[in-house]
């Protein structure tokens, strides 16, 4: 039996009381105490939507990392990996996330493929997502992407819903920018959630629809500024997540960040803390504690509500972080892959006969949505088909399952003067998305990444360099703080060297195959209109 004296609190009663805690791994009793305590005890983080992959590192050690700043556990969904991989991908998230002493609570993927627009790597349907919804480390049903297909009805994507229902497990939302009677329509057909809210006024009006809004703050998506006033109106709807969270944030901060930034601008200390950790644990029915007698020992301890630094995560009645120190081992990881493109050549680079207009993709910093827009084709120098000094560079995307030619695009904002960037983590498929100036310098990043079987890649003038991802071309089989040191180098130099202007062109160079996400964006099959969900011309006459 443990002992652990200190000021809890109170979620729930809205106190803050000096108590003393006896627990093993579960809580035995928490007492109140007459004496002055240090510190400061309350339940621990939980990141309400994540896709672990996106943070460059296997779940074990993502895990490893995020009890530092007071994660406790996480809903998690293994698209990207499932995109690649199928049900083995899923297997292996679960596998390896039990070889820690952390809550990873995974969903069964909705959409894979994602789209029928392009090329991935395995199909699960509804009744491959039916078994995985009866399993009981299965919690949810995973963003529902095709918004389009449950304005429609569509048979598979229905049954999938009603399977989650019929399960008694929640079904996650993905709809970003649906307002109106198509909004409702969608939150009607039983989908609870939603991450993807870039304006105060969207996620209002799906708040009062009855929808639960989770702020997203992630390494490219940062939505905090525009969603954390409705916390005032809705305290008991919001809850906190990041989405995406590349390896160089998570070594900084997790959901604690949107804590401290929460109460920096005036926040309820108790609304704040119910989205960071008791509203995920009730709305996806997670086995975590809070701080309650008979519930699983998971808390933390911070030094005050006025600075919160954590200063120890405990998870079943074990510490397994301590004054910043994560506790828990690194596992050995296996790398399952699927790569079977062969290399590329610089002619593959080449696009043909062009009309008068080019239909440009435009990068929004911070943001997955992008805009489309005109650019005159004879602006474009005739050695490469782009035009750094406006900042129109060409796109590819690559298909890494089988051998075709690349779609090919031009985009906006990214702002490179020289060599080009590419990534196998490009969401959702993950085929290899390259930005560049010039045909031989993408060929050559591409290159780079197939003969690693998967990685981010940057290339320049008499340089290369790649952070090798070889778990599905998506994580690596290192440590974190490795990881992170190598994401940093190639970050900073797509920065200083290739002269990006994105505060993270990797993670925005990942979404940048999203289809599910407006206005335009490249798939292995070529240009998109998210808006109107159909592909498009790269110009016009």
């Amino acid at each position: 039996m443990k002992i652990k004296q200190g000021n809890l609190i109170d979620i729930q009663n809205r106190a803050i009381y000096p108590v003393e805690i006896r627990y093993d791994k579960i809580i035995k009793s928490i007492e109140p105490i007459d004496k002055k305590v240090e510190g400061y005890l309350l339940p621990g983080f939980v990141d309400a939507h994540i896709h672990i992959e996106s943070s460059l590192l296997v779940p074990s050690e993502f895990a490893r990392l995020a009890v530092i700043h007071g994660t406790v556990g996480t809903v998690s969904d293994p698209h990207e990996i499932a995109n690649v991989l199928g049900i083995e991908g899923i297997n292996y998230m679960i596998e390896n996330g039990n070889k820690v002493n952390f809550k990873l609570n995974f969903g069964a993927p909705s959409c894979v493929p994602a789209t029928n627009f392009e090329t991935a790597g395995a199909t699960i349907d509804a009744e491959a997502t039916r078994a995985l919804l009866k399993r009981p480390e299965i919690k949810y049903l995973a963003e529902m992407m095709n918004y389009p297909g449950v304005l429609a009805k569509d048979e598979e994507v229905i049954k999938k819903i009603e399977y989650a229902h019929q399960l008694k497990k929640p079904v996650d939302g993905h709809a970003p920018g649906l307002r109106g009677a198509t909004a409702r329509q969608y939150i009607n057909a039983g989908i609870s959630t939603d991450h993807e809210c870039f304006t105060y006024e969207e996620a209002l009006e799906k708040l009062k629809a009855g929808m639960k809004i989770l702020i997203r703050e992630g390494s490219a998506a940062k939505n905090f500024d525009a969603l954390i006033d409705l916390i005032d109106l809705y305290p008991e709807s919001i809850m906190f997540c990041s989405d995406d969270r590349h390896p160089d944030y998570l070594l900084k901060s997790h959901i604690n960040d949107h804590v401290k930034r929460a109460l920096a601008v005036g926040k309820n200390l108790y609304d704040v803390l119910h989205a960071a950790s008791v509203a995920p644990v009730a709305h996806y029915n997670l086995d975590i504690g809070l701080l309650k007698a008979g519930d699983p020992s998971d808390f933390i301890c911070i030094d005050h509500p006025d600075h919160f630094n954590v200063t120890e995560t405990v998870i079943n009645g074990a510490t397994v972080a301590k004054s910043g120190v994560s506790l828990i081992p690194t596992a050995q990881s296996s790398t399952p892959n699927y790569f079977k493109v062969k290399s590329k050549t610089e002619a593959d680079f080449h696009e043909g006969e062009m009309g008068k207009n080019l239909r440009v993709i435009e990068a929004l910093d911070g943001q997955l949505i992008t805009n489309s827009i005109a650019f005159p084709a004879e602006k474009l120098n005739q050695i490469h088909q782009n035009a750094p000094g406006d900042d129109i560079l060409k796109i590819a995307v690559v298909n890494r399952y089988t051998d075709t030619k690349p779609a090919i695009a031009w985009i906006k904002n990214f702002g490179l003067k020289q060599g080009a960037i590419a990534s196998s983590v490009a969401h959702d498929s993950h085929n290899i998305v390259v930005v560049g100036v010039s045909d031989a310098a993408m060929c050559q990043a591409v290159n780079l990444i197939i003969e690693h079987g998967g990685g981010l890649s940057a290339v320049g003038d008499n340089f290369q360099d790649i952070l090798p991802l070889p778990v599905a071309g998506l994580m690596s089989d290192k440590q974190g703080e490795t990881v992170a040191q190598l994401y940093t180098k190639l970050d900073e130099i797509a920065k200083s060297k290739l002269s990006s202007t994105l505060t993270s062109p990797y993670m925005t160079l990942s979404f940048m195959a999203l289809l599910v996400i407006p206005a335009l964006k490249l798939s292995d099959k070529g240009l998109f209109d998210g808006q109107k969900f159909e592909f498009c011309k790269n110009f016009s006459d």
